[in-house]
């Protein structure tokens, strides 16, 4: 399979898999959390609380890993896992142009202080389960 290829199959993914489960690092310890993705190409964004651990956690150490793409259909499930650099984003601009509706269970709406939009740039993305070895996608 070649780089295309690969892309190809990790846009798929991230495209059609919106929950997945994002690692930050606390007291020198992976800490977990399934978190809700939106990508523009293979940056990732999710919406959060600048109240929360893991805004305290990306402060301290930004780097993060996640998991995306398991459906639990079987053991064959192809899914992604994720490297990457994670940055609090707070400006009015991208709040509002990430802004959902949807948001709004968690926060009273585009302008509330506490919304924020984390932002992770990927450094490693590897396919799983695709039916051979996994491959990882040349990010620059």
């Amino acid at each position: 399979m070649n780089q295309e290829e690969l892309k190809s199959k990790v846009m798929e993914i991230f495209e059609h898999n919106k929950i997945g489960t994002l690692a930050t690092v606390k007291n020198k310890k992976p800490h977990s959390r399934y978190m809700t993705f939106y990508n523009e190409g293979l940056v990732l964004r999710t919406p959060t609380s600048i109240e929360t651990h893991k805004a305290d956690e990306i402060d301290d150490n930004p780097f993060v890993h996640i998991l995306l793409g398991y459906d639990g259909e079987g053991y064959g499930d192809r899914y992604v896992e994720i490297e990457g650099t994670a940055v609090i984003r707070d400006s009015e601009k991208m709040k509002h142009e990430f802004w959902q509706e949807q948001f709004s269970n968690w926060f009273k709406g585009p302008d509330d202080p506490n919304y924020v939009v984390l932002e992770i740039e990927p450094t490693s993305v590897r396919l799983m389960n695709a039916g051979e070895e996994p491959k990882t996608l040349e990010v620059n």
